[in-house]
């Protein structure tokens, strides 16, 4: 018996190591086909954002040695920068303007495509070209022009005998021209609003017509909540993305944020402070200020969906 129970065992040590090695290689190759991955996301992300949160407790200008100051920079934020403060009022006015507009705009234009027209395919593409393009460099530079004094659109106010004012150099204006800019880049938020559309199931609206509905009603009443969840995933990404605006800002007003630091972006003065000042560590503390900004916001998106946002399980 004992040498029959010492062969049953070997067999089952055999077999536990073939399934061990099994599982082993089975890892092994889901970790090499991870690791382009991984490499990145430890030398691209996590390790640039371990250093950015040590620099932003040091006074470093890159040319020198860091030098470990606590929670000075915060402290000067906060104190002693009117700069930092007038960087948060124009950020929080372009947030707040420019993403309901931008939304409300998308969701316009995604009615008008849901109607069953011909041709919807090329019109997604023309709409969604400026998503693609209103981000370069180029675009904002002719966008600079456009609106410059002497630019198109004042050209063709001046055919109507409107004298409009530079709309890029005037300060009560100059924000507002960034805003525009963004705004026309609807076209991600219109594809998914678009997407977003054709779940609504028809015969909500035609239960809804017997019964008496127009079509504000069926808009308030069916599209709006059926179509809660996609304005929430779009409010929440034209949140982050705003906030991070920066090319638009820079290349609008050369770089300095101007006129009478109208369009000084959070982005952009983050930038002045590491690249043009090399104040690089309070150019980190900045950048985690941000990151926190970023996550209130969201986490009172998040906290207001319970009101507002309906699934189709009926919960909230």
């Amino acid at each position: 018996m004992s040498t029959e129970l010492l062969a049953v065992k070997r067999r089952q040590s055999k077999t536990q190591r073939r399934r061990l090695g099994a599982r082993y290689n089975q890892n092994g190759v889901a970790l090499l086909f991870l690791a382009p991955w991984l490499i990145g996301l430890v030398c691209l992300t996590l390790g640039p954002m371990a250093a950015s949160l040590y620099y932003s407790f040091t006074d470093y200008s890159i040319l020198e040695s860091s030098r470990w100051i606590g929670a000075d920079n915060f402290v000067t934020m906060f104190t002693a920068d009117p700069l930092f403060t007038q960087s948060l009022k124009v950020t929080f006015i372009f947030v707040f303007v420019s993403v309901p507009l931008k939304l409300m705009f998308a969701l316009a234009v995604a009615l008008l495509l849901n109607k069953g027209i011909r041709g919807l395919g090329i019109y997604r593409t023309v709409y969604y070209i400026p998503t693609l393009l209103g981000g370069s460099v180029a675009i904002a530079m002719l966008w600079r022009k456009m609106l410059g004094g002497d630019g198109l659109l004042n050209q063709l106010l001046a055919m109507t005998g409107i004298h409009a004012p530079d709309w890029v150099s005037n300060p009560k204006y100059s924000l507002y021209s960034i805003v525009l800019l963004s705004v026309w880049q609807f076209g991600s938020s219109m594809i998914i609003f678009l997407s977003g559309l054709k779940q609504v199931p028809p015969e909500y609206y035609d239960a809804s017509s017997v019964d008496g509905a127009g079509k504000i009603g069926q808009f308030l009443h069916i599209t709006l909540p059926v179509l809660s969840p996609v304005i929430f995933f779009n409010v929440i990404m034209q949140t982050i993305t705003a906030f991070q605006s920066f090319t638009q800002a820079f290349i609008i007003s050369n770089g300095s944020g101007g006129p009478v630091n109208s369009t000084l972006m959070y982005s952009l003065y983050l930038y002045k402070k590491g690249f043009s000042f090399f104040q690089m560590g309070y150019a980190s503390a900045m950048a985690w200020i941000l990151v926190l900004l970023i996550g209130i916001f969201t986490l009172l998106v998040f906290g207001s969906s319970k009101y507002w946002v309906h699934y189709e399980d009926g919960g909230k």
